[in-house]
């Protein structure tokens, strides 16, 4: 792959993290409008529209979870989700900015992520896990060849 792809596909890579921050961050902001609520009304409400038997095992899963956030934890939660929103979104700008430490980052994190996708796909492979194990390994085969190329290129100056 030449260097022009090899930047081409980087920058596709910053746009994946954008919205992963971006998703991640609407969820938080989703969290916020929890805040002050009878989650456990809410969650019942929400089983009873779509039909679902609360006595069952997930749809009863769903409402203890809910029932069980209190707004402290519901304020750590969104807090979450923006510190890892914010470093989504540093990733992405230090990738299209071809900063050496956003690919060092982009390299540890899909390495961090690759023990828990195998793991999932051990206990049941899914189109979903599989996808999410292949797409991450490719970025991280690519992370590591850019770095290694700027590596080359320093040691020949």
């Amino acid at each position: 792959m030449t260097s022009s792809g090899l930047r081409k596909s980087l920058d596709i890579v910053a746009a994946i993290e954008a919205a992963k921050g971006t998703i991640v961050l609407l969820a938080g902001f989703g969290l916020l409008g929890l805040l002050h609520r009878d989650l456990h009304v809410w969650s019942s409400e929400i089983v009873e529209h779509l039909h679902l038997n609360p006595a069952r095992k997930y749809p009863h899963i769903f409402i203890d979870l809910l029932s069980s956030l209190t707004d402290q934890r519901l304020w750590l939660m969104a807090g979450m989700a923006l510190l890892y929103s914010t470093v989504r979104f540093a990733e992405a700008y230090g990738l299209w900015k071809q900063k050496t430490w956003a690919e060092w980052l982009a390299l540890v994190g899909g390495c961090i992520y690759l023990p828990p996708e195998a793991y999932a796909i051990y206990q049941k492979a899914t189109v979903i896990h599989v996808s999410a194990l292949v797409v991450n390994l490719v970025i991280v085969l690519l992370v590591a060849k850019v770095l290694l190329q700027k590596r080359k290129t320093r040691q020949s100056q």
